[in-house]
Formats: structure tokens, C-alpha cells, sequence
């Protein structure tokens, strides 16, 4: 066989990692022999918005595919409420043990059985994996224990002894709750093998600075940025105009969790301004939008005060990027110049609309869209704060490292909002600088942009354009984030007509239903749309209203059912997740979670409704994924450099 002077080079290279016959052919032998294990399987969410608890709970359960497996391998020797303890166990090693030990008589029997549950358990998990793959994932402590127990047979009876012996001794040595501990979590790493997340950890909810530590802790993650993910990227990066719609948001939910005690940003600087230039303002459209029980008048008082004091910084902030980016074409949400304090109308599109609050300490009638010098001062505080906070860092480089606009995997393509189309249903394509973006050029050029606003140092030009994308991706027309044709912030916080409140979707979300609208994204992204799926988040499902979320002949699902409790009253229920397996695809929908205290002490597991969209009658193997395709061009080019040994061209060593 000839090569190539170039792949001459590269097979020395190689030669280099697998200097012999025998080191090549035995690594040949390794890798075919994993492309014909099962698939690995991946588990999708979308939309957590900050609801820590049910995301945790449902990363622990595998969207209910542990309690399915249960059901399966344990359906004739336990009765319900022993699967029960079995599951919530795995969930909450750590938790439960403690409680179930305060009522057993006899624990080391109860232990014995539960560490022989635990294992027939791992190794149905574990036979989708080498075993020097299996060997990586288990715990220091007790690599070799676990290693001999998931690959013994205790069916054989030359080796019952010795089989038994270990759990004995196990039990024995009182290690016992911490082997069942280590389990446990094995047991969750094995579950899934890839977590994608399909955007909008932050706002709403309480904890994503939680959500975002338990990613960085995950074994495989991608995350597909959503509008709200972007918004607080751009905070972190500098840009003031993200930093104000962050705590606007913040503010308007009641929710300074993630601000004030996950990324300790302190509010001293805009709480000092809204009590001395909005101190006599009742501010009461500003009030926290969401149940503010544990809040006394005086908090939601001085909430709103803030809250009024960082929309009108917002508010001037944007105009300026709206004005520096005329290509943005988002001159109709420049509003301040077109208000007429005297008779507190504001004009648009050529029709006067009264105010319902026109007090503006802070609007200059000259200059409306300066920031006043308190306004200055107090955004370079907050800059500083937003710059300064490492764990708010930590978190943003993890999303930069593991995430993108949109992602091909396996077939699949992910992406959070949508893919901008024209009123007629054609893909749109943009023209910038005199260049034609098609859809996917156009996001790949946004994501250059978004990763030069937050890493360029040196070029401050350079720097405030990658910013201002961030911006516009959160809340421009034609963003794949964002997917409206406006944000309509001033009119809702200022005008009581509801009409100039509607935001019109982008045309996307009436022809995703479409089989060939889907087929045609699809190849886009260079998917086969015979077998491909696209995964969506973004809007929420109205379940309780019909809505399905499986659309265009099954070609795409839509997997935000409400994880965030501010959405469950319109969708009916409390998120999806997707898993996809070696057999096929599978929907759960689930109901909303009470707590984790009742998850570890009354055994309530999220109730599941699982759908399965397709069943394949031939299961799935590595080789017909990306990474077997990956695999196989290994295994080509170790089969080169074996001919390229036995033909004497490169030379052993």
C-alpha cells in the first residue's frame, strides 16, 4: 500500500504511541471491540432556571430510569415499597442511611441484602462499558472490592465462598454504609453517559449558582447557551447593559439568592441610589413580581425603589448599544427621547400614550440617554463586583469551555431558542459587511463574537463588540436566543395598553411543526433529517392546553415543561427531560417536586409520565455513534500503520 509523504509523517507520529506489531494489532483488537458495545446512554434538560432541588433530584434518578431498572431486574423478588427504599437509597446514600438504620433490628442482615441489590444493579449498568473504563470510574477506596464483585459469579460454586467472604467482611469491618454510599454514586455515574443541557440554568428560581456547581462536578456535560445563560455571561465579561438586565431580572423575582449570596455582588451601591434619588417614589410597579410573603413592606419597598433605579439605567444603557450598532436595526426600542415629562406622554410610532409612571429624577431631557453621574458611579461599583467574583467566573469559563450556540451529537442537533426564518417560512439568511451568513454561518459567527467579548483583553473595540453581541443575542430581533421581535421592557413597566406589550415570536415557532421546515434545519446543520431529531427548549409547553411537545412528525421535541415553579401554572406541568438510549428515545414528563427532605424522608420521587417516541428493533452500538466514527478512523489508522511495519517502511522500535 502507498502513502503519502504527509501520511508518512503522521504514521511515524503514531509509531511514536505504538511502537510495535504488537502494540498496534492489541489496540486495534481493544477498540473493535467497543464499537460493539451498546450506546452509551444521554440524558437531556432545558430550562432548570434556577430550581436546584428538582434538578438535582431528577440528575440523581435519570428522569426515573433508575426506578425503571428496579421495576425490571427486581419486579418478582421485591414488593413496592422495598424498590422504594432501593431507589431513594441510591438517591441519598449519604441521607437515608442514618434513618433507615434507626428502625432496622437487624442491620447487617438488612446490609447484606442491600449491597447484593446494589451490585446485581451495577452490573447491569456497568455492561455498557469496558472494563478498563469501569475501572476509572470507581471510587479509590474500594476500586479493587468493586472491580472483583462486578466481575465474580456467585452463581458459580467454586466461587460462593469467596464472594460471600467479601460482603462479609465488608459488614465486618463496618465500612459497610460507605461501600453502599460508593455504590450508590457509581450507580449514578454509570446511568448516563453524556448530560446535555439545552440552556437557561439562571433567573427565576433560587439556586444556579448551585445548579452550576453540581455541572462543573458532572463526568460529561455540554451546555447549549440559553438567552438567559448569555445575559449573565455578559455580566461577568464587563458589559453594563447585561449587569443591569441581571438585577433588573433579579429584582423583579424577588431573588437575590444567586446575586447577593452565590456570587456575594453587592447591591449596597444601587440600594444607596434608590433611597436617595427614588426615595420618595412609591415605585409600585416595580413591586417583586412573584409571592414576596417573606418580604416586610419596608424589603419589597426598597426592592422596588431598586428595582425602578436599574430599569432606567438599563433602559439608557441599551439605547447607547443601539445606537453604536446601527446594524442591529433596533432603533424602535429608543424611547426616552420621546418622552414629554409635561404631559407624561410618550410617543410611538406616531401615537401619544400616556404614562403611568413619569417620574424620572434621573432623565436628562437634553441628553436622555446619558447615565447621570450617581447612575456612573454606582454601574462602576457593580462592574467591579460582577469582575471580581470568582465563583461567578469559575462558573462563566465553564459555560465558555463546555458550551456553544449549538451542538451536532450523535445525529441530534441542540440548540435553546430557534433558528431565525422569514414571515414565509424560508430559513433567513443575513448579509453583514457584504457577506451572506447562512443560518449556521450566522451562529457560528455569533459565537466568535460572544467568546471574543468575554476573553479579548487587549483590543477594547474588539472587546465592547463581542459585548454588545452578548446583549443583542438576550434581547435582539433576529437572535436564536432570544426568538421575539422585541422585548418589550418599556412599554410594560410605562403603558398601560396592553397591544404595545405583545411580543411577536419569530416566525420559527409556527413552521417548526413542519416536516419539511425541520428536514431543512436539519441539513442545514448537515444532519440527515431521515434519522436526526432536533432538541429544543426555549418556550415553554402549554401541556394543559393541548400543546405537544413532540412536533413535526417527530422530528423535533420541545423539552421546557416548567422546571422553573413561575412557569408550571401555564404548562400544567414541571419540566420534560429527554433520555436517549441504545434502544431508542424516550419522553418524561414530570410532576412538580415537593422537596428534598420529603424525597429522603417520605420517599416522594417525582412522579414521571414516560412516552417513548421510537423503539429501535435493533439496538444502538458505539459504532453507529460519533465517537465510534471517531474510533473507526483510529482503528483505520492503526491498520496503516501495521502494513506500514510489515512492508518495512517504518521500522519498529
Amino acid at each position: 500500500m502507498a502513502f503519502s509523504e504527509s501520511e508518512i509523517r503522521y504514521l511515524k507520529l503514531l509509531s511514536n504511541q505504538y511502537p510495535t506489531i504488537r502494540a498496534a494489532s492489541t489496540e486495534i483488537i481493544n477498540l473493535c471491540a467497543i464499537l460493539e458495545l451498546p450506546k452509551g446512554t444521554e440524558h437531556f434538560v432545558s430550562d432548570i432556571h434556577g430550581e436546584y432541588e428538582a434538578f438535582n433530584h431528577v440528575l440523581r434518578n435519570g428522569s426515573g430510569s433508575i426506578k425503571r431498572r428496579i421495576d425490571e431486574i427486581f419486579d418478582y423478588t421485591l414488593d413496592e415499597q422495598e424498590k422504594k427504599n432501593l431507589a431513594t437509597i441510591i438517591y441519598y446514600p449519604e441521607q437515608k442511611l442514618p434513618l433507615f438504620l434507626k428502625k432496622i433490628d437487624n442491620p447487617n442482615e438488612w446490609f447484606r441484602k442491600i449491597l447484593f441489590q446494589l451490585i446485581k444493579l451495577c452490573r447491569v449498568y456497568s455492561s455498557k462499558y469496558t472494563r478498563s473504563r469501569v475501572r476509572k470510574m470507581l471510587p479509590l477506596d474500594f476500586n479493587y472490592i468493586i472491580e472483583e464483585l462486578l466481575h465474580e459469579q456467585e452463581s458459580d460454586r467454586n466461587r460462593q465462598e469467596y464472594y460471600s467472604s467479601i460482603i462479609h467482611s465488608i459488614i465486618n469491618t463496618g465500612r459497610a454504609e460507605a461501600f453502599i454510599t460508593a455504590m450508590a454514586r457509581l450507580i449514578q455515574r454509570l446511568m448516563v453517559a453524556r448530560l446535555h443541557v439545552i440552556g437557561d440554568v439562571y433567573d427565576r428560581g433560587p439556586g444556579a449558582h448551585i445548579i452550576m456547581d453540581m455541572l462543573m462536578k458532572h463526568h460529561a456535560v455540554d451546555f447549549q447557551w440559553g438567552n438567559h445563560d448569555i445575559v449573565w455571561m455578559g455580566a461577568a465579561a464587563g458589559s453594563e447593559a447585561c449587569i443591569a438586565n441581571v438585577i433588573r431580572v433579579s429584582l423583579r423575582y424577588a431573588n437575590m439568592e444567586t446575586l447577593e449570596n452565590g456570587y456575594a455582588i453587592s447591591m449596597l451601591p444601587l440600594m444607596s441610589l434608590a433611597v436617595e434619588v427614588y426615595g420618595d417614589d412609591p415605585c409600585e410597579l416595580f413591586r417583586p413580581k412573584q409571592s414576596s410573603g417573606e418580604f416586610t413592606e419596608n424589603e419589597q419597598l426598597l426592592m422596588a425603589r431598586m428595582h425602578k433605579a436599574i430599569t432606567m439605567i438599563q433602559l439608557k444603557l441599551e439605547s447607547q448599544i443601539i445606537q453604536r450598532r446601527p446594524q442591529y436595526q433596533m432603533n424602535d426600542r429608543l424611547f426616552l427621547d420621546k418622552i414629554d415629562p409635561e404631559d407624561g406622554t410618550v410617543q410611538i410610532d406616531g401615537k401619544h400614550y400616556p404614562l403611568i409612571d413619569s417620574h424620572f429624577p434621573t432623565l436628562d431631557t437634553e441628553n436622555p440617554y446619558e447615565l447621570s453621574g450617581y447612575e456612573k458611579s454606582v454601574m462602576e461599583k457593580l462592574r467591579l463586583s460582577f469582575s471580581n467574583s470568582e465563583r461567578l467566573q469559575d462558573h462563566v469559563r465553564f459555560l465558555f469551555s463546555k458550551g456553544s450556540m449549538y451542538l451536532t451529537f450523535n445525529g441530534n442537533l441542540l440548540y435553546h431558542g430557534c433558528i431565525p426564518m422569514t414571515p414565509n417560512g424560508k430559513l433567513r439568511h443575513f448579509t453583514l459587511d457584504g457577506i451572506d451568513y447562512s443560518p449556521k454561518e450566522f451562529m457560528d459567527r455569533f459565537e466568535r463574537l460572544v467568546r471574543q467579548g468575554y476573553f479579548v483583553k487587549d483590543n477594547p473595540e474588539k472587546k465592547l463588540h463581542g459585548m454588545d453581541t452578548m446583549w443583542y443575542l438576550w434581547s435582539g430581533a433576529q437572535s436564536p436566543l432570544f426568538g421575539k421581535e422585541k422585548m418589550a421592557t418599556f412599554e410594560r413597566y410605562f403603558i398601560e395598553d396592553p397591544e404595545t406589550h405583545t411580543e411577536e415570536m419569530n416566525p420559527y415557532y409556527d413552521f417548526r411543526t413542519r416536516d419539511d421546515v425541520a428536514a431543512e434545519i436539519l441539513r442545514e446543520f448537515g444532519l440527515n433529517p431521515e434519522n436526526g431529531h432536533i432538541i429544543n427548549g426555549h418556550v415553554p409547553v402549554k401541556v394543559k392546553k393541548g400543546e405537544n411537545p413532540v412536533k413535526a412528525g417527530g422530528k423535533l421535541i420541545v423539552i421546557d415543561g416548567g422546571f422553573a415553579k413561575a412557569y408550571q401554572a401555564k404548562t400544567g406541568i414541571a419540566g420534560y427531560t429527554l433520555i436517549y438510549n441504545s434502544w431508542g428515545l424516550l419522553l418524561a414528563a414530570h410532576q412538580p417536586f415537593e422537596s428534598t427532605q420529603n424525597a429522603i424522608e417520605k420517599e416522594m420521587d417525582i412522579h414521571s409520565t414516560n412516552k417513548i417516541l421510537e423503539q429501535n428493533t435493533k439496538r444502538i452500538r458505539v459504532r453507529d455513534t460519533d465517537s465510534g466514527r471517531e474510533i473507526q478512523q483510529q482503528i483505520d489508522d492503526l491498520t496503516n500503520l501495521l502494513n506500514a511495519f510489515r512492508s518495512g517502511l517504518i521500522k519498529e522500535t
